[in-house]
């Protein structure tokens, strides 16, 4: 079974959560980060999109 989310909306899921909770580190830096590139869509879309790519293939690799 396939489960496909926007990058979009799990980034700005996780924005809000971070914003919410106040935290700041690295983990919230990195999330609002990624957020931030993909609603942009810059021209780095393509290396930082397959870097993306294969951590979630490398967690649903694990998960199995």
């Amino acid at each position: 079974m396939t489960f496909t989310i926007s990058a979009v909306l799990l980034f700005g899921t996780g924005s809000f959560f971070v914003l919410k909770s106040k935290s700041a580190g690295a983990g919230a830096a990195m999330v609002l980060f990624l957020f931030g590139f993909f609603t942009a869509g810059t021209g780095a879309y393509e290396p930082i999109t397959n870097l993306v790519k294969s951590a979630a293939a490398a967690v649903t690799d694990i998960a199995e």
